[in-house]
């Protein structure tokens, strides 16, 4: 996935919640503000090309008060779709990037 692409559809408007991404974010406190933060000026650190739910990929960035924060988007219809969202924890991640083995 190409994360310019992803930007230019997240600052045209051209993206949706799904329902468990918003779950998730409620759940875990997380302000839709630092998702869309995360998108902008974070990276993909891993792409999923054949997720049976279309291509998607995992976004590592920061919140706006600095939080490490991992987004799962997609791009389906057009659109792209937050899948999930999540703060990484440390025994799964080196440096919140690269996964642990």
């Amino acid at each position: 996935m190409d994360i310019g692409k992803i930007r230019k559809k997240i600052l045209s408007g051209e993206y949706e919640f799904r329902r468990h991404a918003l779950e998730r974010a409620i759940l875990r406190k997380i302000n839709p503000l630092d998702v869309k933060n995360v998108i902008l000026y974070g990276e993909i650190i891993e792409e999923y090309p054949d997720d049976p739910r279309g291509s998607s990929c995992l976004i590592w960035g920061k919140g706006r008060d600095g939080t490490d924060l991992h987004v799962v988007c997609g791009l389906s219809y057009r659109k792209i779709w937050i899948i999930t969202v999540y703060f990484p924890e440390k025994k799964n991640w080196i440096n919140f990037k690269s996964r642990r083995r």
